[in-house]
């Protein structure tokens, strides 16, 4: 597995940070918007926020003092690719 692949699992290991992904599946949101919709405090937040950023698994940007967080699902879906892939039958290659 590839090393964009494995940051990519381990940032999906927390339960905290699946429920962000969540929350950014229909819309952007500020980080501490996150950070109060999980009762988190905000560094905690930024730290499972920044995991989600460096596996590319959400995007960032500012708006003045802000960052607001979004899905990039381009990241998911080859997540999802790959997790397909660890669940083929032994043998079974693609076409």
């Amino acid at each position: 597995m590839s090393l964009r692949g494995e940051s990519i699992f381990r940032a999906l290991a927390d339960d905290r940070r699946r429920s962000i992904l969540a929350m950014l599946r229909h819309h952007e949101l500020p980080a501490g918007t996150v950070a109060d919709r999980l009762g988190l405090s905000p560094a905690t937040a930024s730290h499972h926020l920044s995991i989600l950023r460096q596996a590319g698994l959400v995007r960032a940007r500012r708006d003045g003092r802000l960052r607001i967080y979004t899905l990039n699902a381009s990241v998911v879906e080859e997540a999802l690719i790959l997790l397909t892939g660890l669940l083929r039958p032994a043998g079974e290659h693609d076409s």
